[in-house]
């Protein structure tokens, strides 16, 4: 199992005792079909509703573990659109729309188990009155709309490699005043590159980075084995193609993972870095590599981009070149709809392309 996997597991454990009774049904239920980490979301969006009705007076239950099947029969849809206002105007951690859509989309899989699913001994439903049947969740984003919001935000074609050549030789000329920077620089600057590369030739997600392990690259079959996202099987990783560009990259960054960051030989993750005050080398957070991306993309002239971008930056390229079902396998994309965001975007990319002047 990965290591975010083992980590939400852990704490989904930990959680599910203070659930009321039914809920820990409805886990146990979805636990063979979904991943630890959307189980945990869905009790942390349980834990906010139930903890809201109780603040409400919607249930007489003196904790959440004890707010009881009648009080969700007794709702009605005035209290729902009330929990809907609380979500995006309480004072802190506001949502928006599609955190909001999704909370709400956790709740009707509960109810909807519980009342078409979930039995009594008597063999009749469990709730008896669904009032999350009536919500209708609307679809926050269309891939057109998404498109439209990172239009202007990627990497093109020749700005892959631009970007590449800027952290390999460009930063460091930008930062040659500050010493500190220069050191972190020079320190790190194989992994940095390595780590940019792979992605910008992968379409890699941060988690996916975070989660390697040596043993998962191949340079030879230029292939890399992660556990893909939604994917509830630990005893298989999906292999991903990586261009050639990256390999060199890789190769290099491998030839001195040992020497640079002195890991000790039970530590198996790709990615290291040094913590202050330590000597060995461990896994490389996934914030660490969120930072890591955003401190070259900002010097590079292009602040908006993150470890996502980069991922959007590739498939674009990658779409350009083959179709929407093989982007869709590169990408790991449960549902085509969702690589459509790619055609979206080439559309604009062909447009533009079409009145280029020729060099």
């Amino acid at each position: 199992m990965n290591i975010i996997k083992i980590k939400d597991r852990s704490e989904l454990e930990k959680k599910l005792p203070s659930m009321p009774w039914y809920v820990e049904k409805f886990i146990n239920y979805k636990l063979p079909d979904l991943s630890p980490s959307s189980l945990l979301e869905y009790v942390r969006d349980y834990d906010t509703f139930f903890s809201w009705l109780l603040a409400e007076g919607l249930s007489s239950a003196a904790t959440v573990k004890d707010v009881p099947l009648v009080d969700l029969e007794r709702l009605h849809m005035d209290s729902i659109d009330n929990f809907k206002m609380f979500l995006a105007t309480r004072k802190e951690n506001s949502n928006g729309k599609t955190t909001i859509a999704r909370k709400l989309s956790s709740l009707r899989s509960l109810f909807h188990y519980l009342s078409q699913i979930a039995e009594d001994e008597n063999f009749y439903p469990l709730l008896k009155r669904n009032v999350m049947a009536k919500v209708e969740i609307k679809r926050t984003h269309k891939p057109k709309d998404t498109a439209a919001k990172l239009e202007g935000k990627l990497l093109q074609e020749s700005e892959i490699a631009e970007f590449i050549e800027y952290v390999q030789t460009g930063y460091p000329v930008d930062v040659a005043k500050n010493k500190q920077a220069l050191y972190s620089y020079e320190l790190n600057k194989v992994r940095d590159v390595c780590i940019i590369s792979l992605i910008l030739n992968s379409g890699l997600r941060v988690s996916e980075v975070f989660n390697l392990n040596v043993e998962d690259i191949d340079l030879k079959k230029k292939l890399t084995y992660v556990y893909r996202k939604g994917k509830n099987d630990d005893t298989f990783k999906t292999p991903v193609y990586f261009r050639q560009e990256a390999v060199d990259c890789l190769a290099a960054y491998l030839e001195q993972r040992q020497s640079r960051y002195k890991a000790p030989k039970r530590e198996k993750a790709l990615f290291l870095a040094v913590a202050n005050g330590k000597k060995e080398g461990e896994r490389m957070t996934k914030r660490a590599i969120q930072e890591m991306v955003i401190k070259y993309a900002k010097r590079f002239g292009k602040p908006y981009l993150s470890v996502h971008k980069l991922r959007h930056s590739f498939a674009t390229d990658y779409y350009l070149r083959n179709d929407l079902y093989k982007t869709q396998e590169q990408l790991g994309h449960a549902s085509p709809e969702t690589t459509q965001i790619y055609a979206h975007l080439t559309d604009k990319t062909m447009a533009e392309a079409i009145d280029k002047p020729s060099e």
